[in-house]
C-alpha cells in the first residue's frame, strides 16, 4: 500500500464526469457533556423532557474543499431537575465536484450533514452512557432535507436573502 496525498487518484482511473462528493475527512470540533446533578440524576425514574437543537453549517476553503459542521445539542431535565446537556460540533472535509452552483448548497447542507449523522449519533450515545445514564440517549433520524427547507422559508418569510454555503 503506497502512501497518497488526500487529493491524489491513481491515475489509471479516468476523472469522475458526473457530480460526486467525496469525504476526506471526519472529526470532532467540539465536545460537551454536563451531567450537574449527579449521582442524584441517575436515580430518577421519571421520564424526562428533551430539548434538542440541530444546526448545520458550511463554508468553502481556499483549496477548494468545503467544511462541513453538525451542532446537535441536547438536554434532559425534570420539572424538578436538569438530567444532562451533550453539545457536540461534528465535523467533515469534503470535495464536491461536477455539481451545478445551484445545487452545492443543497449538497453541503443536506447531503454533507446526512453522512455525518450517524457517527455524531454515536459519540452522543456514547457520552450519555459514559455519563451514567443506561439506556443512552440516541438521537432519533432527522430529516436534514426538511430541517433546510424549513430554515430557508423562515428566512425568506423574515425578507433575507437566501444564505450562501
Amino acid at each position: 500500500m503506497t502512501d497518497l496525498p488526500i487529493d491524489t487518484a491513481p491515475s489509471d482511473q479516468p476523472a469522475p464526469t458526473g457530480p460526486f462528493f467525496r469525504v476526506l475527512a471526519q472529526f470532532v470540533r467540539d465536545l460537551s457533556f454536563e451531567n450537574p446533578r449527579a449521582p442524584e440524576s441517575l436515580r430518577i425514574e421519571a421520564k424526562p423532557g428533551i430539548d434538542m437543537g440541530v444546526e448545520m453549517n458550511a463554508k468553502g476553503r481556499a483549496d477548494g474543499l468545503f467544511e462541513v459542521d453538525l451542532k446537535l445539542s441536547v438536554k434532559a431535565s425534570t420539572p424538578e431537575t436538569a438530567l444532562f446537556h451533550v453539545e457536540l460540533v461534528y465535523g467533515g472535509l469534503f470535495q464536491i465536484g461536477n455539481v451545478p452552483e445551484a445545487d452545492v448548497e443543497k449538497m453541503l447542507l443536506i447531503e454533507c450533514p446526512r453522512f455525518l449523522f450517524p457517527f455524531a449519533r454515536q459519540i452522543i450515545a456514547d457520552a450519555t452512557l459514559q455519563g451514567g445514564f443506561y439506556p443512552p440517549f440516541m438521537v432519533d433520524p432527522l430529516d436534514f432535507a426538511a430541517i433546510y427547507n424549513a430554515r430557508k422559508e423562515q428566512m425568506q418569510g423574515q425578507g433575507q436573502p437566501p444564505a450562501q454555503a
